[in-house]
């Protein structure tokens, strides 16, 4: 069954700062998510548990209101296309895309097409765009050489991005993802950041598909250990080859460079989890924030504003929080999953991990 319930509903917190009111990178102003699931009933052939999921940076126009941006590869296998261009720019003119392996060709061209209609100048007037879509691997579940992701399901990602709460789990391109043995998919998380008379928004959104059981910590708790032995080799994939992708948004006003390197936290949050970025997997974060605007068009000088490198501290902590809370709760809302060929993922034992946890809350608070 699954579950309605998030990490914090479990009484279970993760770090020292406050989540914001939706916990979710919807809590930075401006920014939506849009999913479309991709999932054959019962009997079907073939067998699809996948989907594509939109992150939007902005309010209005981000091809011609541009964000800056960075990034970081902790582990390169796997793709985000359109990063050496936010490495060399610093800036973002594309909605964020997150699919399967398979499929970032399709997604990526079913996104250019859909900007062009709003945007007719791309490729004539203007130059051309390089979309920004990430992928991890669902293949243990989805049959991937299926090409079953079509341009309405791109649209649809895109069209249907709202602010206010995301769906988590099994949905749009966490569908078929798997993250040590459980089942999980998306997640999400944010933390208000205090600074002077007005605290900074930062979130975080991960398309979780990564790690082992054996190596699941919980708030540094190794909870995997305890319940490794009641999942089967069935439910387990073969490989340690996942991935995670992590789309980080803050409306603090950092610069390109000072967004790579609070992306840089984030494989901080990931090996919180218990990952250890295994060879055939593909650790990759992005971030943007949406405090300073950059036009495509114009000659004249514009001004924006960044904070001082000594300040970033907090915004650091607050990634580390963000990317372990949400890919807890991207195991919280996912539910087990029936795949090809006979595989599976089990729900994750959610009130056991919560369980086991306070144990270790109750020997601190004697010490």
């Amino acid at each position: 069954m699954k579950s309605d319930k998030r990490l914090r509903d479990l009484g279970v917190r993760i770090g020292s700062f406050e989540p914001g009111p939706l916990n979710a990178i919807t809590d930075v102003p401006g920014v939506a998510v849009g999913h479309s699931t991709i999932y054959s009933g019962p009997g079907a052939t073939p067998i699809l548990r996948t989907g594509v999921t939109a992150i939007l940076p902005r309010d209005g126009d981000i091809f011609h209101e541009r964000l800056p941006a960075g990034h970081f590869v902790l582990n390169g296998a796997g793709e985000l296309s359109g990063i050496i261009q936010v490495a060399e720019w610093g800036l973002l003119e594309t909605p964020i895309l997150l699919t399967n392996t398979m499929s970032v060709g399709a997604v990526g061209a079913a996104v250019v097409e859909h900007m062009q209609r709003s945007n007719p100048g791309i490729g004539r007037e203007h130059d051309v765009i390089i979309p920004v879509v990430g992928e991890c691997d669902d293949s243990f579940l989805n049959d991937v050489r299926t090409p079953c992701i079509e341009r309405h399901h791109v649209w649809e990602a895109i069209d249907s991005a709202r602010g206010g709460a995301v769906a988590e789990g099994n949905v749009g391109a966490g569908t078929g993802m798997i993250t040590c043995d459980l089942k999980a998919g998306i997640g999400t998380s944010s933390r208000s950041v205090p600074f002077q008379d007005q605290p900074w928004n930062l979130g975080v959104l991960v398309l979780s598909n990564v790690g082992r059981l054996e190596d699941l910590r919980l708030d540094g708790v190794p909870v995997g250990r305890v319940i490794s032995p009641t999942v089967s080799a069935a439910e387990r994939r073969r490989t340690l080859y996942g991935s995670i992708v992590v789309v980080i948004a803050t409306d603090a006003p950092v610069s390109a460079k000072q967004l790579d390197r609070v992306c840089k936290r984030a494989a901080l949050g990931i090996g919180r989890i218990g990952s250890y970025a295994a060879h055939g997997s593909g650790e990759i974060v992005i971030g943007f924030s949406t405090a300073n605007t950059h036009p495509r068009v114009g000659d004249k000088p514009h001004m924006i504003t960044t904070i001082a490198d000594t300040v970033l501290d907090p915004l650091y902590a607050a990634t580390i929080e963000c990317t372990e809370e949400a890919i807890w709760n991207a195991l919280c809302a996912a539910e087990a999953v029936q795949g090809r060929d006979g595989n599976s993922a089990p729900q994750a034992p959610m009130e056991r991990f919560a369980e086991i946890w306070r144990k270790r809350e109750a020997l601190l608070k004697r010490c």
